[in-house]
């Protein structure tokens, strides 16, 4: 699929949303990509995860992974894709923290050198990703690359590993003091997955 039948796709199911959203790297936009409008039919998410993993191709993967919620759907398509196993992180909230930080529970186990591919629906800052990341490595994991849907990020994402997404989207986004929309008292929604 090509970077325009992709980004196509997000119109056609009404998946880039106008109005003012924090969002979950906690800067304000103009623009979301809610990517589950267009992941939800199993047909399209089948056919940009197969396009995702044709990307890493030339790697043996393990297991796939992803943060939770948004990138569940493409994690599990990815690693069907690859005949791999395809697990999420979710946030655990300590007490006395709101967060929480990122873990894999749900009696998921990364063996030690296992090959992991972490993907993503949408990347802004790659924060959520490099969590990811720092999970796989801690339980001996060796990520061997990241995978998005769509790279939203306005400079550079290093994760020390090759990146490589379907499409590029730019949007602007803004910190919150510095926000036009907030100066124009336009209410804020919080689409993302942290709350």
């Amino acid at each position: 699929m090509t970077e325009k039948e992709i980004l196509s796709l997000f119109d056609k199911y009404g998946a880039l949303l106008k109005g003012h959203f924090k969002l979950s790297s906690g800067l304000h936009s103009e623009k979301y990509l809610q990517c589950a409008l267009v992941l939800q039919y199993p047909d399209i998410a089948q056919k940009l995860s197969k396009a995702l993993a044709k990307k890493f191709s030339k790697t043996k993967i393990d297991v796939v992974v992803a943060p939770a919620l948004g990138g569940i759907t493409i994690a599990y398509e990815v690693a069907r894709a690859f005949g791999a196993r395809g697990l999420f992180t979710e946030r655990h909230s300590s007490e006395g923290t709101q967060e929480g930080r990122m873990v894999l529970r749900r009696g998921f186990s990364i063996e030690k050198g296992e090959k992991v591919l972490v993907v993503e629906d949408v990347i802004t800052t790659g924060g959520s990703t490099k969590e990811v990341i720092d999970v796989v490595r801690a339980l001996g994991g060796k990520v061997i690359g990241v995978g998005s849907v769509i790279d939203r990020s306005s400079q550079k994402l290093d994760f020390g590993v090759p990146f490589q997404a379907l499409a590029k989207m730019s949007v602007e986004t803004f910190e919150e003091k510095n926000c036009p929309l907030c100066k124009k008292n336009i209410a804020v929604t919080k689409p993302g997955s942290r709350k």
